[in-house]
């Protein structure tokens, strides 16, 4: 009998170094924030699962966080390599983390060709009057991108705002994008086992 799995999909974390990558996997992970002055200093690439329930199907999101590798070395091909989608994350606080992002979506496309790719702004509890980073500026950069960016969201790990509301999507937008192919990956097949009858042909049966 066949087994039914939950598809896994791939998610990376890219940005600059700041911008509250590593505060989003923890939103993802445990539902907590830790402040700058709080924060212990850790390196090294890590990833979470979690299961969304999207309509009829389950989605297991693979969360994927650099962090903080970006600081002392280039991040290599490896952490795009099979990646189903990839949320390009800048500050609304900062617009050199807007500026800067080009670079991050063209290592998207190069190492995660076939990824879904959704633009985060992060820290809307430090957005100010009139905003550093406008929604023109927004709407203009996913415009120059080509239809690129799948779609764009506004979050505060800080406050918690947007982040729960932000993966449902994207888990909605994978799951819809890749309905047939993620149907074939819920089965895993055991192959056909072949039984022989009971009945065993007699020595004059016609076995044309």
């Amino acid at each position: 009998m066949a087994m039914v799995k939950v598809p896994e999909q791939k998610v990376i974390l890219c940005g600059e170094y700041g911008v509250g990558k590593s505060s989003i996997f923890r939103r993802f992970t445990n539902n907590t924030f830790v402040t700058a002055t709080d924060r212990k200093s850790t390196l090294g690439l890590d990833n979470f699962d979690k299961i969304y329930r999207i309509g009829d199907r389950n989605i297991k999101l693979q969360l994927w966080d650099t962090g903080g590798m970006e600081r002392v070395a280039s991040i290599t091909s490896s952490y795009y390599k099979f990646s189903e989608a990839a949320i390009l994350v800048f500050s609304l606080d900062n617009p050199s983390s807007f500026h800067t992002l080009s670079q991050h979506l063209l290592d998207i496309v190069t190492y995660a060709e076939t990824a879904k790719i959704f633009l985060c702004g992060n820290k809307t509890d430090l957005v100010t009057e009139p905003p550093q980073i406008s929604d023109a500026e927004i709407e203009s950069f996913c415009e120059q991108c080509h239809s690129l960016i799948t779609n764009t969201y506004r979050i505060s790990c800080k406050t918690n705002e947007g982040i729960e509301e932000m993966f449902t999507d994207i888990a909605y937008q994978l799951v819809n994008s890749n309905r047939a192919r993620l149907e074939l990956q819920s089965m895993e097949k055991h192959g056909f086992k072949i039984t022989q009858s009971t009945e065993e042909l007699s020595d004059d049966s016609c076995l044309c």
